[in-house]
């Protein structure tokens, strides 16, 4: 049914035993538990073990959603994974956690949008419920950035940590759910955080 509204039916997070704080970064680098907590308001972050890779967290994170929202995995026709930190460059992280889920009717793809990938995924999302090529989406955030940072450079390394997030959306009644969304980007600043 086009223009059909969505909404969040179900959420779920996972992230790595392991833990960094602020100051095993200062062990590091010169930097502060005071510098870091004033800046950022962050105190520890997540930290993945070698061996663990961005599809694990974000296979618990959906399960936890796809159990809050009451569906089975064999509903979701759209599994979408954002993520700058692939498990390797293809076949894609969503096609492995679609595997791994048994979301067997599910589009599964990655985007590629750094620190705005979850909100462009549930914009995606929440078009292709509206325009009815989609029942039920799942849209994960999941990274391991932690085995990416420079941990030379304090403006940065303070920053990431590792876990995944994931919602099921899908149809609901009367004035729920996503009032809208408008995505962009402006490619000309890049130079600003990059990773070659």
């Amino acid at each position: 049914m086009a223009n059909q509204r969505a909404g969040i039916l179900g959420t779920g997070h996972a992230y790595p035993e392991g833990i960094l704080t602020n100051a095993d970064l200062a062990a590091l680098v010169e930097t502060s538990d005071e510098w870091i907590t004033t800046r950022t308001g962050i105190k520890q972050r997540r930290k993945a073990a070698p061996g663990e890779y961005t599809s694990m967290f974000a296979v618990r994170a959906a399960r936890k959603a796809i159990e809050r929202a009451r569906i089975d995995p064999s509903d979701i026709d759209l599994l979408l994974c954002a993520t700058v930190t692939p498990d390797q460059i293809l076949p894609s992280t969503g096609c492995i956690i679609q595997a791994e889920l048994g979301a067997n009717n599910a589009a599964a793809m990655d985007v590629v949008a750094a620190c705005s990938g979850f909100l462009y995924g549930v914009a995606l999302a929440n078009s292709m419920i509206q325009n009815g090529q989609s029942k039920y989406a799942l849209v994960i955030g999941s990274e391991i950035l932690t085995q990416y940072v420079d941990y030379t450079d304090r403006q940065t390394c303070v920053l990431f940590g590792d876990g995944a997030g994931a919602a099921v959306l899908g149809p609901v009644e009367g004035n729920k759910g996503i009032l809208g969304a408008k995505i962009k980007t402006d490619g000309r600043y890049e130079e600003q955080l990059f990773s070659p």
